[in-house]
């Protein structure tokens, strides 16, 4: 753990370019540029910000979205690819720790995904978000558990949810049995009104609290022109805007910085990783504060079918000798025979039977 260490962090409140992801990622690396040059080491960047949050799902009709939902195909981040190779060039030029949320194309689907750079440029860790949310689930698919990880960063231990992930307390809760250290939080912004800025402060000062751990909290933020360009409707303009708290908040629930709550700008605050300790001295949630031996978690890490649907299994009449024998499902992934999950195998068996 970096107990010892005082780390710089910032949270970035932007717009991105609603036009094109080459226009967002200019925007990024100028914005850890102009980090850099402040003395910051961990940066993160709001929900899916390249190319754009979807924000015109919250506004039309599913009948409606088709031209909004192919453009966003075209514009999506293929990982990895030659837009995380230029963020992974930026993040090791100015030795910064960078967790950055992209639509992630893979083949026929978008899936919300949260990426985080090490300071050396290397990819640590791809996750994707396990539930879309209410409109969200018109354009991207779920995510598994297998990205629900915590990386080990320069800047420490470093975990990662989106938007209402928070309010899924156990997957909060597997951040924090990896002792998580900054967890970096990412937002839409300019999304529901006023409300919407109250739920993110009840929600990262709770984790803060309930971790033990700092939160950097990033959200978006669209300008007039941009809302106006979404939609024309008056009525359906309010639903896209406010909605932004960019903050960062100790493991005391305290913030160390003026949150931003419009327009675009960078919070910055200096993390004394001392607090971790001071927290959980008195409160350790997964530590002298938990009792495993009356609840505990259970967490399915394997990748989902959705990315790999087919495997390769042993028939149970080829055992032993004929050991080498395969049989093909579309229900599971490639793998031997030890790493393929009860459920997948009892229904190869009954297929053959």
């Amino acid at each position: 753990m970096a107990q010892n260490k005082t780390i710089r962090a910032a949270a970035v409140q932007l717009s991105p370019d609603l036009e094109s992801a080459e226009g967002t990622l200019a925007k990024v690396l100028d914005t850890i540029d102009k980090a850099a040059a402040k003395g910051v080491e961990l940066i993160v960047f709001p929900e899916t910000f390249v190319p754009y949050y979807p924000y015109f799902s919250f506004v039309y009709p599913p009948v409606a979205s088709g031209p909004e939902h192919l453009r966003l195909y075209d514009e999506a981040v293929v990982v990895p690819g030659p837009m995380t190779n230029a963020i992974a060039e930026r993040a090791r030029a100015r030795e910064m720790v960078v967790v950055l949320g992209v639509n992630e194309r893979d083949n026929g689907s978008l899936y919300n995904t949260q990426l985080i750079f090490d300071a050396d440029g290397e990819l640590l860790l791809k996750r994707r978000k396990l539930t879309p949310t209410f409109h969200e689930r018109m354009i991207w698919g779920q995510g598994d558990a297998s990205g629900l990880k915590v990386a080990e960063t320069r800047v420490g231990r470093v975990g990662a949810l989106a938007c209402w992930e928070h309010y899924n307390p156990l997957a909060r809760y597997a951040l924090m049995t990896q002792h998580e250290e900054i967890h970096c939080s990412q937002f839409p912004g300019s999304l529901v009104g006023p409300i919407f800025a109250d739920q993110i402060e009840a929600t990262i000062r709770h984790h803060a609290l309930e971790a033990g751990c700092f939160v950097v909290n990033s959200t978006g933020w669209l300008t007039d022109t941009q809302i106006q360009s979404i939609t024309s409707d008056p009525k359906l303009q309010r639903g896209l805007r406010g909605g932004c708290n960019t903050a960062i908040v100790s493991p005391e629930g305290v913030h160390l910085a003026t949150p931003l709550l419009e327009g675009e700008g960078l919070v910055i605050a200096d993390l004394d990783m001392r607090l971790i300790t001071k927290r959980k001295r008195m409160m350790d949630s997964v530590g002298h504060y938990a009792r495993p031996e009356l609840l505990s978690l259970a967490i399915n890490d394997h990748a989902s079918s959705y990315s790999r649907p087919m495997f390769a299994e042993q028939s149970a009449s080829q055992s032993g000798a004929n050991s080498g024998a395969t049989t093909v499902s579309a229900i599971g992934e490639v793998s031997d025979e030890g790493e393929i999950n009860a459920a997948n195998r009892q229904r190869v068996t009954a297929a053959h039977n």
